[in-house]
C-alpha cells in the first residue's frame, strides 16, 4: 500500500466534496466457484482500495462527514484462521497503516448504522455490482434488497469520479509497471503467433507472465484470429498462415493498478499486402489520435478525428469512397469501427465504470450519443491533466453486419460493397495504448510496445 498520508488525504478531499452524513464503503467478500472453501482469487473493491487501502476481505469503511472521522469495521483472525493462513496483523494495526484510528468488530456495524439512522443523518453508498453486497446492505440498512438502490448517492459518485480520475505520481508509476508487464505479455504473444499453434497456448503463456510479475490479468484475455468479434474470449482456434491475430491483454500490479494494451499481428510473422493496407489505416488512426490528446479537448472530438483517419486509410485500399468528413458525419465508418476510441484507466481496466459509465465518461457539458457505434464511446468529455485513458481504434469485418448494411444499401455513397465482400474472411485489427494527459499534451505510458509493421515483423522474427 501507499503511505498512510495518501489515504488520509484522499478521504479528507472526499469529505470536503460532500455536505453531510456518512459515506459507506463495502469491501468485497470472498466468492466461491464450486464449493464454499474453494474461492476465486480475491479482488478488493476498487473504491475501498482507493480510500482505505487494505487488501483484505470482509471489511467495511465508513467516513463520517459531519464529525470528520473515519472507521474500519472488520474481524481479527481466530485460531482456526491462523491454522490455515498463518498469523495475521490485527485490523487495528492495518487501519493505522492507512491513517484510520477508529476500528471495531464487524458485528458492531449494525448498531453504528442504526444510531446514524436514529439521528436522521443520511447514509450514502455507491452502486453495487455483487449480489452479496446487496444482501449485506439490506441487512445493515434494515430495508428490503429492492430498496438498497435508494441509498445510492449521485453526489458521492460525482465526488469519487472527480478525485479518482486525476492520477497522482504514485498511481501513474503503478500503471506504468502494469504496462511494462504488458510489454512482456505482448512481445511474447507476437513471437508465438505461428501456424499450428492453438490460441490457448499463447493466452495461457501470457497470463502466466502477468501472474509471475505482479498479479492476475486485468481482464480475461482476448486473443483470437477472429478479431472481428470485439471481445472474443474463445481460444480454441489453430493459427493458420494468412490470418491476423488480435491480442487484447493487460496486467494488474501487486497494488491492483491495470494496463490495457492491444496488438494485432500476422500469423507467421509477415504482413501480406492486403493486411498492410488495413493495418496501416488503423495504426495511422492510433498515432494521430494520440498526437491530438491534450487538456481542454473533448475525447469525443478525438474519436471522430481517428474515425476520419481510418476512413482515409480505407479509401486508399478502395473500401470506402467519397468525402471523408461527410462519411464521418454520416457515421459510415461505424461499419468498420462499431465502438468508441477508448476509456479511462486506473484501478479498473475500465476505470470507475462500476459507478456508471455516463458519470465517468460524460458530464453536464458532454452528453452521450444514441446512434449506432458512437453510443459505444465510453469516454467523451473534456480531458484534464492527470487522466489516463486508452486509445484503441480498430477495423473489423463482421460478416453479419456487412450483410445487413449491404441489404439496406446503407451509406452506399461511401462504402464499396463489391470489394468489401472479398474481405469478409479478414477478421479484425485493433491497436491500443495507454495514455496520460499531461499539462501540455500527453505521454504514452510504459516501455514502447512494437506496433509499426517493421517493428512487429522484427519482433516476430525472434520466434518462440
Amino acid at each position: 500500500m501507499f503511505d498512510a498520508v495518501v489515504y488520509s488525504d484522499r478521504r479528507k478531499r472526499l469529505k470536503n466534496e460532500m455536505k453531510s452524513g456518512i459515506a459507506l464503503f463495502l469491501g468485497n467478500q470472498e466468492a466461491s466457484y464450486n464449493y464454499p472453501a474453494n474461492t476465486y482469487h480475491f479482488r478488493q473493491d476498487s473504491n475501498f482500495l482507493y480510500f482505505f487501502g487494505i487488501d483484505l476481505y470482509n471489511l467495511v469503511g465508513v467516513m463520517d462527514i459531519d464529525q470528520d472521522k473515519d472507521y474500519i469495521f472488520g474481524n481479527d483472525v481466530d485460531i482456526e484462521d491462523i491454522i490455515w493462513m498463518g498469523p495475521q496483523p490485527s485490523i487495528a494495526y492495518q487501519a493505522q497503516q492507512v491513517g484510520v484510528s477508529h476500528t471495531a468488530n464487524l458485528a458492531e456495524l449494525n448498531s453504528f448504522i442504526s444510531q446514524v439512522q436514529k439521528e436522521g443523518r443520511s447514509i450514502q453508498i455507491v452502486p453495487t455490482y455483487r449480489g452479496e453486497q446487496v444482501i449485506q446492505l439490506a441487512d445493515l440498512l434494515n430495508v428490503s434488497h429492492k430498496e438498497v438502490k435508494n441509498y445510492v448517492s449521485e453526489d458521492l459518485i460525482k465526488a469519487i469520479v472527480k478525485l479518482r480520475e486525476i492520477k497522482d505520481e504514485y498511481e501513474i508509476a503503478e500503471i506504468e509497471k502494469a504496462v511494462d508487464i504488458a510489454y512482456d505479455m505482448h512481445t511474447t504473444s507476437m513471437r508465438m503467433a505461428y501456424p499450428g499453434r492453438v490460441e490457448r497456448e499463447i493466452a495461457g503463456t501470457i497470463e502466466g507472465i502477468s501472474l509471475a510479475q505482479g498479479g492476475p490479468v486485468s481482464f480475461p484475455i482476448i486473443l483470437s484470429v477472429h478479431g472481428e468479434t470485439l471481445h472474443n474470449h474463445g481460444h480454441a482456434n489453430v493459427l493458420e498462415e494468412g490470418r491476423m491475430m488480435v491480442t487484447d491483454a493487460g496486467a494488474e500490479t501487486v497494488m491492483h493498478y491495470s494496463s490495457d494494451i492491444t496488438r494485432t499481428v500476422p500469423v507467421g510473422g509477415k504482413f501480406n499486402e492486403r493486411q498492410k493496407g488495413i493495418y496501416q489505416a488503423v495504426l495511422d488512426a492510433n498515432v494521430k489520435a494520440i498526437e491530438a490528446i491534450k487538456p481542454g479537448i473533448k475525447y469525443r472530438d478525438i474519436h471522430f478525428l481517428a474515425a476520419g483517419v481510418l476512413v482515409d486509410g480505407l479509401k486508399k485500399v478502395g473500401l470506402m469512397k467519397g468525402d471523408t468528413a461527410a462519411a464521418v458525419q454520416a457515421e459510415a465508418h461505424t461499419l468498420f469501427m462499431p465502438h468508441g476510441l477508448g476509456h479511462q484507466m486506473g484501478f479498473d481496466v475500465h476505470d470507475m465504470e462500476g459507478l456508471g459509465e455516463n458519470y465517468v465518461g460524460y458530464d453536464e457539458n458532454t452528453k452521450r450519443a444514441t446512434t449506432f457505434g458512437t453510443a459505444y464511446l465510453r469516454m467523451g468529455k473534456e480531458l484534464k491533466p492527470g487522466i489516463v485513458l486508452t486509445v484503441e481504434p480498430g477495423c473489423y469485418f463482421i460478416p453479419a453486419l456487412i450483410d445487413e448494411w449491404k441489404a439496406e444499401n446503407k451509406h452506399a455513397e461511401f462504402i464499396n460493397y463489391d470489394l468489401l465482400e472479398t474481405y469478409k474472411d479478414f477478421g479484425g485489427i485493433r491497436i491500443e495504448d495507454d495514455i496520460l494527459v499531461t499539462q501540455t499534451g500527453n505521454r504514452v505510458l510504459g516501455k514502447p510496445i512494437p506496433k509499426t509493421i517493421e517493428e512487429i515483423e522484427a519482433t516476430m522474427a525472434n520466434k518462440l
